[in-house]
């Protein structure tokens, strides 16, 4: 089974193109990461979601930088200091740039992606560390569809579409790059549901997703995502299923949201 990191995990989005009406400079989102541990689900790790302005020579970016760290009662057990950041257009959310930087339990990989879009493609770099500690290190040159994105890019993404206008048991697939693969996911809308947060009681949109051709991701509507029914569709909760295990997301805080 191909190895997924606890961020792809819990972070498995959906991909459309739109203008963004959702997402400003200086959002800082921070969640608690909890898996089921003997039938018990435990608190593991904070995530924390950033958002912040990069100017270039040529062009003003967004940097989407989102970290999983385990708490240090856990670091013994399965340490996790796991670094994914996507640089964006503030405008389209179209990405331009990808790292991923993961350790977890001694496990090493490091990816980056630079987006051609002209002519549909990816220079890929890809390093992962061998038993002996050295380095191991491949280039590529991928074809993409002229909507993929990677997994970061894809969750900002998700927040800035017009839900509303969606109907109960509307779904639909798209794509994301992810280990130098494209998968298709599929995102299903289940209607609002009202979830009591740390940031308040919020009426949220209920969205379950599914990677097609795949069974990382078990189970019938098992893995949702529960976005506040506003203008900054906040994740406030996320469950997933997997077949090691489950666990969920929690929202912690919110704070510089645009609207």
């Amino acid at each position: 089974m191909k190895r997924l990191s606890l961020t792809f995990i819990l972070f498995t989005g959906v991909l459309l193109s739109a203008q963004n009406k959702t997402i400003g400079f200086g959002e800082k989102l921070v969640f608690t990461a909890s898996y089921n541990i003997s039938g018990l689900l435990t608190d593991i790790a904070q995530v924390t979601m950033e958002t912040s302005k990069v100017s270039t020579s040529k062009s003003t970016l967004m940097r989407l930088k989102c970290r999983a760290t385990t708490f240090s009662s856990f670091d013994s057990f399965f340490k996790v200091r796991d670094l994914y950041e996507s640089y964006v257009s503030p405008t389209s959310l179209t990405p331009y740039l990808y790292k991923r930087d993961i350790n977890e339990g001694g496990y090493y990989k490091f990816m980056q992606y630079k987006y051609r879009r002209k002519s549909k493609s990816v220079e890929s770099i890809k390093k992962k560390r061998r038993s002996d500690g050295t380095i191991w290190e491949e280039k590529k040159t991928l074809n993409i569809s002229s909507s993929t994105k990677d997994l970061v890019a894809t969750l900002y993404t998700l927040r800035n579409l017009d839900i509303n206008k969606a109907k109960v048991g509307d779904s639909s697939s798209f794509k994301v790059l992810f280990d130098n693969e494209e998968s298709t996911v599929v995102f299903k809308y289940l209607g609002k549901e009202t979830i009591a947060s740390n940031i308040g009681r919020k009426e949220c949109y209920k969205i379950a997703i599914s990677l097609r051709g795949s069974d990382l991701l078990k189970g019938n509507n098992s893995n949702v995502i529960w976005l506040t029914a506003d203008a900054n569709k906040v994740p406030v909760l996320a469950k997933f299923k997997i077949p090691v295990g489950n666990g969920e997301l929690k929202i912690k805080s919110a704070s510089g949201l645009k609207n």
